[in-house]
């Protein structure tokens, strides 16, 4: 079957073939049946496909966030320091990033939703096996979270594409918001959840094993419910008159698409700084409370978890909150101006730096203060996520949007949250002076006051990506695929290629 062939890689893994049928006959009528809609997919089905890929979104980042929810636990049980402890995110988040670009590849050419099941259940099985690595090797844990990377890798670039076929302009962005609320939502809970299963059976092996089994269930949903719908086609610009490019034409395209690129290495600040919040925020919390004597140290290798499970609450609400006030703002503000989304990114970077700065500074003196300021930080930080993901889609084409955010997603993990785990940690034991209390605590804070930096910094790249989003996205709703291929015209007694329509009259 030929790429430009609309069927193939949009039939449903198992089809319904009633869907296709025309009018029925009923009594020798004819019964007029309603309109399909452009993109194949009838509406029930198409939201029962946003909530399913947001229930798998929410899993996603629940099983990313449980291991920072018992961290604690991870480095008494194996014995290890700050260094190697960030290391359980940056293996995970550097096969997770790798693996994109081939994942995003097969996105933009395959069946979607069938690369996804394979990936979750890949990812579940593995989580599952990582549960029980012995303490003699921690090289294991470390190999396990790498390979649960290549799960995630085949969900989250492909997941936003099957939403921006089935919706257009308000109502992708409305389901672009619910489906991106699973991000903090998902991280909180798997604080939460990892925190207190591991609470509850005095063991944290036990909080890895919640993940895989909600994980086969997401697979029965996809396999099931869930169908592939037409690539571009509710844009009315179907993919068979969208002719696909080649990668590397795709990869020259995204290069000089200035607000895709800018907007990512914004999109790379708010991953390092919440990549460094994500495992490290509790931990730091707990030793601030230590230092100050509110908290007895961790006994027998089992330490308190109150922290994990309030920083998970305050992850969940400021996350909703973040999420929907950004999108409102956003909305309101296009009435004015159609540099709006940038802005608002930008906006939201800038106001969370200080917060977190004074969240950081504030531990050691008080902790509702600190508590205080980590709700306003992730509130404003959390306001770029539905927004940065509909800029992608609305300044990119439909036949390059899973390449597009497999790259995003390479950029954003490469420079932000795949190395800022580590880099914390290293920072962190490089400025520890002794093994007390007292700098336990004092060398995370020293270190953790680099996330305001770091936003500072992603505040200035959606600034600039203000300057290039109506171009770009004038540019991209008005592409028109040429599928001239060049012939050979003789000019002079030489061969000369030129397109096809310059010589048709």
């Amino acid at each position: 079957m030929s790429p430009a062939d609309p069927t193939s890689d949009s039939t449903p893994f198992f089809s319904d073939d009633s869907e296709a049928e025309g009018p029925e006959e009923q009594g020798g009528a004819a019964v007029p049946r309603e309109e399909e809609p452009p993109s194949g997919v009838s509406r029930v089905r198409a939201l029962l496909t946003v909530f399913i890929l947001c229930y798998i979104n929410l899993l996603n980042y629940m099983d990313r966030f449980t291991v920072a929810g018992v961290l604690p636990d991870i480095e008494h049980y194996f014995g290890i320091d700050d260094g190697k402890s960030g290391l359980l995110q940056t293996v995970f988040i550097c096969s997770y990033m790798f693996l994109a670009p081939f994942f995003g590849y097969l996105g933009d050419r395959y069946n979607r939703k069938i690369i996804m099941s394979v990936g979750i259940a890949f990812w579940s099985l593995v989580t599952l096996a990582s549960s029980y690595t012995p303490r003699e090797h921690f090289w294991l844990l470390l190999l396990t979270r790498g390979l649960v990377g290549v799960g995630e890798a085949s969900y989250s670039t492909i997941a936003p594409t099957i939403i921006a076929d089935l919706y257009v302009k308000g109502k992708r962005t409305n389901m672009l918001s619910i489906f991106y609320f699973a991000i903090p939502v998902g991280s909180g809970l798997g604080y939460i959840v990892g925190s207190q299963v591991g609470y509850i059976a005095q063991d944290w092996h036990w909080a890895l094993r919640v993940t895989p089994a909600l994980g086969l269930i997401a697979v029965i949903l996809l396999l099931f419910v869930v169908q592939e719908p037409k690539r571009g086609a509710i844009e009315a610009r179907p993919e068979h008159h969208l002719h696909r490019t080649s990668w590397l034409t795709d990869l020259q395209a995204l290069s000089r698409n200035y607000s895709f690129v800018l907007s990512t290495l914004g999109f790379t600040a708010v991953a390092f700084v919440t990549g460094s919040l994500a495992l490290w925020a509790p931990t730091f919390l707990l030793r601030a409370a230590i230092f100050t004597g509110v908290k007895a140290p961790c006994v027998d290798g089992h330490c308190s978890s109150s922290d994990s499970l309030i920083f998970g609450a305050i992850t969940c609400v400021t996350g909703v909150l973040g999420v929907a006030s950004g999108v409102q703002v956003s909305r309101q503000l296009r009435k004015k101006t159609a540099r709006a989304d940038p802005l608002v990114c930008a906006a939201g970077l800038l106001l969370s730096a200080p917060f977190l700065y004074l969240a950081i500074v504030f531990a050691e003196s008080s902790t509702i203060a600190t508590y205080v300021f980590i709700f306003l930080g992730e509130t404003f930080l959390s306001m770029n996520w539905a927004i940065v993901a509909d800029i992608l889609l609305y300044v990119v084409v439909p036949t390059r949007r899973s390449t597009a955010e497999a790259f995003q997603i390479v950029i954003a993990h490469l420079l932000g949250d795949a190395g800022s785990p580590y880099l914390i940690g290293v920072v962190s034991d490089s400025l520890r002076r002794s093994d007390s209390f007292l700098w336990q605590f004092r060398s995370l804070q020293l270190s953790l006051l680099l996330c305001s930096f770091a936003a500072v910094v992603g505040g200035a790249f959606f600034l600039a990506t203000a300057l290039f989003i109506e171009r770009d996205r004038d540019r991209a709703e008005n592409y028109v695929s040429t599928d001239d291929e060049p012939i050979v015209v003789p000019s002079s007694g030489r061969s000369t290629r030129v397109p096809v329509s310059s010589v048709l009259i």
